[in-house]
């Protein structure tokens, strides 16, 4: 007797093609973070960045500096 996975996936395995594709695109949904809790994790990071900005523990650099610098490391 298998365990638990071993038989799931035999009896997966067991489905129509179809029936699997559909199986394993509910099992990766299943897996996907929901926009609530990214949303929520972007509103920490910026206020984690905003802090630290006031604070004084990041140097802000110019985007023109920054598109800048990049081109040049970028050149032939």
């Amino acid at each position: 007797m298998g365990n638990g996975y071993e038989d799931v996936a035999s009896a997966a395995l067991a489905l129509p093609p179809a029936a699997r594709a559909m199986l394993a695109e509910d099992l990766v949904a299943s897996l996907e973070t929901s926009q609530e809790e990214i949303d929520e994790a972007w509103r920490i990071e910026i206020e984690r960045r905003v802090k630290e900005i006031k604070e004084g523990k990041v140097r802000l650099i110019p985007g023109e500096q920054v598109m800048s610098e990049l081109r040049a490391q970028l050149k032939p």
